[in-house]
């Protein structure tokens, strides 16, 4: 009886995992001037493309539930980039609104994206392919 299908070589879940933390960690230095975290980056990101939307509405997008999001905005609301303001109509809704600050870091942010797909080395038909199959695979989870 052959152990192969448990080598940690073998497993797509450890090659995603490996890949996922060396690309976070390519992205530190990019960051590091704007500073804000990986995870506040992608926050960021999402609200850049749609604003003052609930942390509900947030979360969806990015596959967060709202426990982990509401640390992550406590402290981007503290270094003045979003505010929380909890709905009048139901307090239970909370949105999430870029202050200026946060809208004007989307500029310095712009070229991230770029650098980022340079340090990878790969052809523009590769990241293409791999986006997709990377989306197809969390589909399938989900």
């Amino acid at each position: 009886m052959s152990y192969d299908n448990l080598k940690i070589d073998n497993q797509i879940c450890f090659a995603l995992y490996a890949c996922s933390k060396e690309m976070i960690k390519q992205y530190q230095p990019l960051l590091a001037p704007l500073g804000i975290t990986y995870t506040q980056y992608i926050v960021l990101l999402v609200l850049w493309e749609r604003d003052n939307i609930t942390v509900k509405e947030l979360g969806e997008p990015l596959h967060l539930d709202s426990g982990t999001l509401t640390p992550l905005l406590k402290k981007l609301e503290v270094q003045g980039l979003v505010e929380r303001i909890r709905s009048t109509g139901d307090e239970r809704n909370v949105y999430i609104k870029l202050t200026k600050r946060g809208i004007a870091l989307k500029e310095e942010a712009r070229k991230i994206p770029e650098k980022m797909f340079c340090s990878t080395g790969m052809s523009l038909d590769e990241a293409n392919s791999i986006h997709k199959q990377l989306k197809s695979l969390l589909e399938k989870l989900m």
